[in-house]
């Protein structure tokens, strides 16, 4: 079978096409590098059966050739992380809406099945935990950037459904919550990364608004099992699932196990949103999803701990340092 992952060339895409690889299959990743890296994919760019695009999905000539030659669709390309999405508004609508756009008309014209990865940001500010994928969304004013990407990745949900509904595509959606592993990058945002990098140079560990924000890490193999898995799931067709693990942490204590963990001399500073971002930003206290139905629908449960996954990054971390 032939794969194609785009964004495959970034932090989660980059493990799923090692993976697909390992499974056999042909893989084909299309990334414009905007986020994604040579690094994440060198590993595989001499083995049989890989082939690497640098293109945008955005591309319709060039993606139409693609999506003609695979069997399968993973459609990870997309803006993400917080400071890049605050940066950079425009490239985030048109990345996330317009590439989707892209993606899904090929995979219908060519009768392509598709995963299509979301974000947990599309339940907003609810405080309904934990999250349901029947759940309303609450979003906040449009004044504030971070909302932009949560409403394009739901007009892709939308997008996606629609295609199911009206045309029968194939299509799964995947709530993706908070994903961290090697290779996960901190240069957009991705709190673990930056936080184990800075504990490693003895540097201060910057926490963000009041640090009792909780979030749910889960490990990026336990989520390129559950992306391969609901592929093959006849099941989860036309429905949207929820990814990622339900034991939260609150940004404080990620920090405070950092710095146990690493052994670092180094100290917590607390930063305001508009120390950190330039202007005001909006937040959410909790976020944790329901992961019943997922359970239901392949059996899903996380294999690994979050201190078994953060000993894998700060393992990564320090021997690119030396």
């Amino acid at each position: 079978m032939n794969v194609l992952i785009t964004g495959g060339a970034g932090f989660i895409g980059s493990h799923l096409s090692g993976a697909m690889m390992e499974a056999g299959h042909g893989v084909t990743v299309v990334d414009d590098l905007s986020t994604g890296s040579l690094e994440n994919i060198r590993h595989l760019a001499d083995r049989e059966g890989f082939q690497f695009v640098r293109e945008s999905v955005r591309n319709s000539d060039t993606m139409a050739v693609v999506v003609d030659r695979c069997d399968m669709i993973f459609h990870l390309a997309a803006a993400v992380g917080v400071q890049l999405i605050v940066d950079r508004p425009v490239h985030t609508i048109e990345t996330n809406i317009h590439g989707s756009e892209v993606v899904l008309n090929l995979a219908n014209k060519f009768g392509r099945k598709i995963f299509v990865a979301s974000t947990s940001e599309v339940y907003g500010k609810s405080e309904k935990i934990p999250f349901n994928e029947d759940d309303e969304s609450v979003l906040g004013p449009t004044r504030f950037t971070r909302w932009s990407y949560a409403c394009s990745k739901m007009v892709d949900e939308f997008l996606a459904l629609a295609y199911h509904d009206q045309y029968g595509l194939g299509a799964v959606i995947g709530r993706l919550f908070n994903t961290i592993g090697p290779r996960q990058t901190g240069a957009y945002g991705m709190v673990v990364p930056r936080f184990v990098k800075a504990a490693l140079r003895g540097e201060p560990l910057e926490v963000y608004g009041t640090g009792q924000q909780s979030r749910c890490f889960t490990n990026v193999a336990d989520v390129v099992g559950a992306l391969v898995k609901l592929m093959d799931c006849p099941q989860a067709v036309g429905q949207v699932v929820n990814i990622g693990s339900d034991e939260p942490i609150t940004i404080t204590a990620l920090a405070e196990k950092v710095i146990e963990m690493t052994g670092s001399s180094s100290e917590i500073r607390s930063l305001t949103y508009e120390q950190a971002y330039g202007r005001p930003f909006d937040d959410m206290l909790t976020r944790k999803p329901d992961l019943a139905k997922i359970e239901r629908l392949i059996g899903y449960k996380p294999k690994f701990s979050l201190d078994e996954t953060l000993q894998q990054v700060i393992e990564y971390e320090s021997s690119r340092q030396t």
